[in-house]
C-alpha cells in the first residue's frame, strides 16, 4: 500500500459504497489505527487474524511487525481492493471467508504454527456478540484478542456483577479472558459515521478458566437460563433444568440464596451451580 490513503478515497477509487446489511464503518482516524496496533503488542514471531480487513489500512500496520496476517474479509468487492493494495506485502494472506463460519484451526494447520493466533479487528457490530462466542469457542487457538465493539455491547463485557450492564457477554468473557479497556473511539473517526460510539477492548485468554468445570456446555447453559427473564429469581430461571425442590436444595446447598437474581451471581458462584449440578447427573 503506498502512501496512507483514507478508506473514504479508496472506496471511492474502486467506485465501492459501503453496505449497511455487513455493517461496514471504516475507522479512518490513522492516528487511533496505529495505536490500536501498537497497543495489541504484536511481536515478530506472532501469527495475527485480521477480523473484517476492509481496505487493509490496519492489515498493512500489523503485517509491519507481525510474522504474518491472515486478512479475513467477507464482502468480496474488498477482496479486490485487499489483493490489489496490499500487493507485494509477501507476509499478507487475504482470505475471503466469513469469521462464523471459517476454521480458525485450518491457520495454525497451513502454517504450522507453534504459537497461539493474535486476533484484532474493527467488527461488525450487527454480529459482534455472535463472534465473540466463536472466538471463546476457539480460545485454545488464540492468546489475545484486541476487538473494536460498540460502546454499549462492551460496557456489557466488562461489567462487573450486580448491574444491569452484566449478562452473559460478562460472564463468558470472565470466565475464559482477562479483559481491560484499550481506548475508546469517538463516532467522527469512522466513515460512514455510525450512530455510536466505539471501545477497544483487549481479551487475554486466560490458561484455565476463572473458575473450575467440569462441562462447559453445562455452563453456559446455567448462564443462559440464569438471565433468561431478568426480573425473575434465580429458582425460577433454573427450575426448567431441574425440579423445583430439587433445584431450591441445590442452590441452598451451594449457599447461594434461591432467591438471588442472575445478575447478583459471581462467575465462581455459576461454575460451583454447574458443577454441582454435573454431579448429580
Amino acid at each position: 500500500m503506498t502512501g496512507m490513503i483514507s478508506p473514504r478515497k479508496i472506496l471511492k477509487k474502486y467506485g465501492i459504497l459501503p453496505r449497511k446489511r455487513l455493517g461496514q464503518s471504516f475507522l479512518e482516524d490513522f492516528n487511533v489505527v496505529a495505536k490500536i496496533v501498537n497497543r495489541a503488542g504484536i511481536g515478530e514471531r506472532d501469527t495475527v487474524l485480521e477480523i473484517g480487513a476492509g481496505c487493509g489500512i490496519m492489515t498493512a500496520m500489523i503485517a509491519a511487525t507481525a510474522r504474518r496476517v491472515v486478512a479475513l474479509e467477507v464482502d468480496p468487492r474488498m477482496i479486490r481492493i485487499l489483493t490489489e493494495e496490499l500487493a507485494g506485502i509477501d507476509n499478507i494472506e487475504v482470505v475471503e471467508a466469513d469469521i462464523l463460519a471459517y476454521d480458525l484451526s485450518s491457520v495454525k494447520g497451513k502454517y504450522d504454527e507453534e504459537s497461539p493466533l493474535k486476533v484484532i479487528g474493527n467488527i461488525p457490530y450487527n454480529i459482534s456478540t455472535q463472534i465473540l462466542f466463536r472466538l471463546i469457542d476457539a480460545r485454545a487457538l488464540i492468546s489475545e484478542m484486541v476487538l473494536m465493539f460498540q460502546k454499549e455491547v462492551a460496557e456489557r463485557i466488562i461489567a462487573p456483577p450486580g448491574g444491569r450492564d452484566y449478562g452473559i457477554l460478562s460472564v463468558m468473557a470472565s470466565m475464559y479472558t482477562d479483559t481491560s479497556k484499550l481506548m475508546s473511539v469517538p463516532a467522527r473517526c469512522f466513515y460512514p459515521k455510525p450512530e455510536v460510539d466505539s471501545v477497544v477492548l483487549r481479551l487475554v485468554v486466560r490458561d484455565e478458566p476463572a473458575a473450575p468445570v467440569e462441562n462447559h456446555d453445562l455452563f453456559l447453559k446455567v448462564v443462559k437460563t440464569s438471565f433468561a427473564k431478568r426480573r425473575k429469581t434465580l429458582l425460577n430461571n433454573l427450575k426448567s433444568l431441574e425440579a423445583d425442590d430439587d433445584m431450591r436444595e441445590l442452590l441452598n446447598d451451594c449457599g447461594i440464596d434461591p432467591s438471588r437474581r442472575g445478575e447478583t451471581l459471581s462467575v465462581q458462584e455459576f461454575a460451583m451451580i454447574a458443577r454441582a449440578l454435573t454431579r448429580g447427573r
